[in-house]
């Protein structure tokens, strides 16, 4: 089970990094290697804490390249800087609100995460906000998927 459980966390960094890598496939192996409730919550957390690390990277990356001559020049688009700005005014100084958005898109996948996370880095969102909503979001995205794999596959 402890190897299973590292590779699950193992995994979900890599597919946090790499969109075309699916998590979703990834558990239905792990859910037809480990069978149970207790796996599906153990591998759901391991899938979640994960998953915020591989977010948290890309966090980092908008954080520190908000202010590269290449998103400045993003933003001298009308539309784009139009966009960032609403962006801005509505998660500003409004952490349940910016949390909110975070959850779902966590929990949801809508908007999608790797969106989210640039933008809350971009937009910088504290990581007591960030840190906890992706952490929670995915743990119950990734139990829950595992639990329907379980039950479908046993």
């Amino acid at each position: 089970m402890v190897l299973l459980w590292l590779s699950m966390f193992g995994l979900s960094i890599a597919s946090a990094l790499l969109p075309f890598l699916p998590m979703e496939a990834i558990i239905v192996g792990g859910a037809a290697a480990q069978p149970g409730v207790p796996a599906a919550i153990s591998l759901g957390i391991a899938a979640g804490a994960g998953a915020t690390i591989g977010k948290l990277v890309w966090y980092h990356l908008a954080l520190r390249g908000a202010n590269s001559a290449w998103a400045q020049r993003k933003l001298s688009s009308p539309k784009v800087k139009a966009g960032f700005e609403r962006w801005t005014a509505r998660m500003e100084g409004r952490p349940a609100y910016a949390g909110g958005v975070m959850f779902i898109a966590a929990s949801a996948g809508v908007p999608p995460l790797l969106a989210m996370a640039a933008v809350a880095g971009a937009l910088r969102m504290p990581l007591w906000v960030f840190v906890p909503t992706v952490l929670v979001g995915r743990s119950l995205r990734f139990g829950l998927l595992f639990l329907g794999a379980d039950l479908a596959l046993h």
